[in-house]
């Protein structure tokens, strides 16, 4: 995208006139007069900015506007100055107002050509979009022919296949037609089968039917018997318990007694170790004394030792 200009076209016009009108001159009658009021330096510091080769050639179109559209060499014969002046004055206006038609004629021609310009651009870019897009569907084109081709040749691939199945269709039409006739022929078979199973179901049924009826009343009879033995058995079972506490409370009784005659045992056994030793003690005591007692202090032990031995008897029962 070009980059917009610093001094427009329509500016450097509107200063231009603008220098004739402060010199007094809008519509000056020579090119020397005009290039004194108005050059390319005075008009680039008017405006501040500007190329002076842009501003060069934009002077150039006012000046051929401006003097040379017929102003330069106008002289009327033979009439008194102030008549001449004042036709000049009115020749000049109307120059000026005809120049100022020309000037807008001509600007609006060149707005109409710079629309014309970008309607141009615009159209060759479209139209290089659209060679653009026309190469692209040449080419979609090509792989449209392409892939159609293709489809054609796998159509008629297709198209041979279908006759296939269309003769095995066939084929198998007739072995459906065929096999519908055995799978009605097999049908009146299994019915006539299902008939005689059917039947068979309901003798069977009713067999078992009597043998359930059979069992339920062996199966309450057996039940009424199980009951009473099973009253027995908890009776026996009752009778069993009281048996067991019975001869548990005698095993404790058994159990306390031998506890208790082994505790006797072990007094009487102590005892008699008591008594071992003392007649231990005695014997002893009588073999120093028999000497000189003689056998009256035996008798007399004699007599201790049987009334000890009938003590111990006693004492262990």
């Amino acid at each position: 995208m070009s980059r917009p200009a610093a001094v427009t076209p329509d500016a450097i016009r509107a200063t231009v006139l603008a220098m004739l009108a402060e010199a007094g001159d809008p519509a000056p009658a020579s090119d020397a007069r005009f290039r004194r009021i108005v050059s390319v330096r005075k008009l680039r510091a008017r405006l501040g900015a500007g190329d002076p080769a842009t501003l060069s050639r934009h002077l150039n179109a006012i000046e051929a506007e401006l003097v040379r559209a017929g102003l330069t060499g106008f002289a009327v014969p033979d009439v008194p100055p102030a008549i001449a002046a004042q036709m000049r004055a009115l020749w000049e206006a109307a120059v000026a107002t005809q120049l100022g038609d020309v000037v807008r004629l001509r600007h609006d021609a060149e707005q109409a050509r710079e629309t014309a310009d970008a309607a141009r651009h615009e159209a060759e870019l479209r139209t290089e979009l659209l060679r653009t897009e026309l190469a692209d569907l040449h080419t979609q084109l090509a792989a449209r022919d392409e892939e159609l081709l293709g489809l054609r040749l796998e159509s008629r691939v297709l198209q041979e296949r279908t006759r296939l199945l269309e003769s095995a269709s066939a084929e198998l039409q007739s072995q459906l037609a065929t096999a519908g006739e055995s799978a009605a022929q097999a049908a009146g078979a299994h019915a006539g089968e299902l008939a005689a199973e059917r039947a068979r179901y309901d003798g069977l049924s009713r067999q078992l039917l009597r043998e359930t009826a059979h069992q339920r009343q062996t199966f309450q009879t057996e039940r009424v018997r199980l009951e009473g033995e099973l009253a027995r058995a908890a009776e026996r079972l009752a009778a069993f318990e009281s048996l067991r506490d019975r001869l548990l409370a005698e095993l404790a009784e058994e159990r306390n007694g031998r506890q208790h005659a082994a505790a006797e045992a072990a007094a009487l056994a102590t005892v008699v170790e008591q008594q071992r030793q003392t007649l231990a003690l005695v014997g002893t005591a009588t073999a120093t004394k028999q000497d000189a007692a003689g056998r009256r202090p035996t008798r007399s032990a004699t007599r201790t030792t049987t009334a000890a031995a009938s003590t111990s008897p006693r004492r262990a029962r």
